[in-house]
């Protein structure tokens, strides 16, 4: 392993989810490429196509040279036109096309990571011309494989991996943001707190508290007296955090006690993925 040690658990991540894409979609015929996901607007080939474009930006390919289509509803925002780009050049692509291309790709990575010898805070290249630390685009992808590998299970009907690492990577991101979701999108009153109860394959208890200048903190230590009590099941959660479902439809999952309206309020900002 040449890894250094903190971008290592993101590099182990990643390949396991990687791994398990590429079994995935192996085997698929030509018609179950076309499928619908729960990530709107992208079918099984899409996401693939998502996931071959990011891998080969970490790589230090150019971008494509491509011109959108006008009519793409959920590309609504700079930020999903850079990311539909690496998508939309290949979506006449055959499976075959796609299967060698993610294989390459993931051959060409899979040595740079064994190679990789830059420290974790070195800057490279981001979305739309932004810089990120080498450690935060580790995590990054080790993050967002794994909930495009839950995207592709869902479309295949092939259930699986909700407790791997790359599902632990996925919690302390969605951890890391939920402050902001309950202090500042929310709008939760100052000197409250609002505790965050999942059980499942992941499990976690995690308290966000409200000061009095309206900043928020999340801890692992229970409130004696909460606004509002959250409970659901960790793929709810994931699907919740990720936007791939809204709160309405998975009411029935999801249970609340105390204050119903700042309930509603979390929910209603609750996905945190573009």
């Amino acid at each position: 392993m040449t890894v250094h040690p903190s971008l290592q658990p993101y590099a182990d991540a990643w390949t396991h989810s990687i791994e398990a894409i590429s079994e995935l979609v192996q085997p698929l015929v030509e018609g179950e490429w076309n499928r619908a996901t729960p990530c709107p607007g992208w079918s099984v080939r899409d996401i693939v196509s998502h996931i071959i474009g990011m891998e080969c930006e970490m790589l230090g390919d150019p971008r494509p040279i491509h011109s959108l289509p006008r009519d793409l509803y959920h590309v609504r925002s700079d930020f999903a036109r850079y990311m539909e780009m690496q998508v939309d050049v290949r979506r006449h692509h055959t499976g075959p096309e796609m299967t060698a291309e993610l294989e390459y790709t993931l051959i060409r990575r899979a040595r740079q990571l064994r190679n990789e010898n830059r420290s974790p805070e070195t800057l490279i290249r981001a979305p739309l011309g932004a810089e990120q630390s080498l450690e935060l685009a580790y995590r990054m992808r080790a993050f967002d494989v794994w909930c495009h590998e839950q995207d592709l299970r869902t479309a295949l009907g092939v259930p699986g991996n909700l407790d791997s690492p790359g599902a632990y990577v996925a919690r302390d991101n969605f951890l890391t943001v939920l402050p902001k979701v309950v202090a500042k999108d929310a709008g939760a009153p100052p000197n409250s707190a609002v505790v965050f109860d999942v059980h499942g394959p992941v499990e976690f208890l995690r308290t966000v508290r409200v000061d009095a200048e309206g900043r928020g903190s999340v801890d692992g230590a229970p409130s004696l007296g909460p606004a509002v009590t959250i409970a659901t099941d960790w793929e709810t959660y994931v699907r919740l955090a990720c936007g791939r479902v809204r709160p309405a439809a998975v009411a029935d999952r999801v249970k609340v006690e105390g204050d119903t309206e700042l309930a509603g309020a979390i929910l209603s900002s609750f996905a945190v993925t573009p």
